[in-house]
């Protein structure tokens, strides 16, 4: 098997194509290494993965068409992870173009690569945020999403709609991805836990959104790996984009999960409490009945266990 991981610099990308080429699988990895957060954490992952069996990088940006239909047509991939992707609710308000770019024109690409390169099975990031203003909990795969409230959040319900129209008229088959706040060793600094740790070890307030009045459904990293690892042996039939919540199943709230990462540094945090912030949600929760009946998994790490292998993974990284 030849798979392509787009997206491999990035955090689930990485732990996603170590994974993939510890199976023995011949992995392709394509990233922009864009400047979104610190180059230098995605070039250490690429360091890690530079000693996995079978895996490839090449620096690419899903936004270069011709470039990305070569690459296509060179490998004629057996399985397409498609986890490039403009990330961030924040960064949205500030910077649309860039989400209109790597989010739709990028999946729009990747869309049409593997519809002339047809692959067995195109697996693609969607996102909880997907479910916006919905009130009704938990989220359910079956629920209307039509109340985005973020920009990030309809780019990509707009990859879902592209993926079905795409498996509708080109027979691809393809499974789209809800993650639930994802978080873990090597994660994005641009999330709260890595945030939360940096200032805390420094000796900074971490901000708090909306009192502290909010919820997420936390899913450890590895938990996410293992639900794709399994997933890319279930493709849908012919035609069809079945989307799956990829989430532990059981919402935390922020304050609890703020106290588990003191427990983890042994410190208490400084708390600069802030109103809330636009685009965010008060509550996640994820409906994980699809997944487990497909592939007979649900994420498990506990949130105590998660946070506790993040901070020693942070410690040692960075030499605290």
């Amino acid at each position: 098997m030849t798979v392509l991981v787009t997206g491999a610099a990035g955090f689930i990308g990485f732990h996603t194509a170590k994974r993939l080429g510890e199976d023995g699988h011949q992995v392709v990895g394509i990233d922009n290494l864009n400047d979104y957060y610190d180059p230098a954490l995605k070039r250490a992952r690429l360091e890690e993965l530079a000693s996995v069996p079978g895996f490839r990088f090449q620096q690419m940006d899903i936004v270069d068409k011709p470039a990305l239909m070569a690459l296509f047509a060179e490998h004629r991939f057996s399985e397409v992870v498609h986890l490039a992707a403009q990330a961030g609710v924040r960064y949205s308000l500030d910077s649309p173009d860039v989400y209109g770019q790597s989010n739709l024109v990028g999946f729009l690409n990747v869309l049409e690569a593997c519809r002339h390169h047809r692959p067995e099975h195109l697996i693609y990031a969607s996102s909880s945020s997907v479910y916006g203003a919905n009130s009704k909990l938990p989220f359910s795969v079956e629920d209307p999403v039509e109340q985005p409230v973020s920009l990030y959040a309809a780019t990509k319900r707009a990859n879902e709609l592209l993926a079905h129209s795409y498996c509708h008229l080109y027979g691809i088959k393809a499974s789209g991805l809800r993650f639930f706040t994802v978080y873990g060793p090597w994660g994005r600094p641009d999330m709260a836990l890595f945030k939360f740790t940096d200032a805390m070890l420094k000796g900074q307030p971490i901000d708090i959104y909306n009192q502290g009045e909010l919820a997420r459904d936390f899913t450890y990293i590895d938990d996410i790996v293992e639900s794709i690892a399994r997933l890319r042996t279930r493709p849908p039939e012919e035609g069809c984009n079945r989307l799956f919540n990829i989430g532990r199943g059981e919402p935390v709230a922020l304050m609890d999960f703020v106290q588990c990462l003191e427990t983890a540094l042994g410190m208490k945090a400084q708390r600069n409490y802030l109103p809330m912030q636009a685009g965010d949600v008060l509550k996640t929760w994820a409906d994980t009945r699809a997944l487990q009946e497909w592939i007979d998994f649900r994420p498990q790490v506990s949130v105590e266990a998660g946070v506790g292998r993040f901070v020693e993974w942070y410690r040692g990284f960075y030499g605290i």
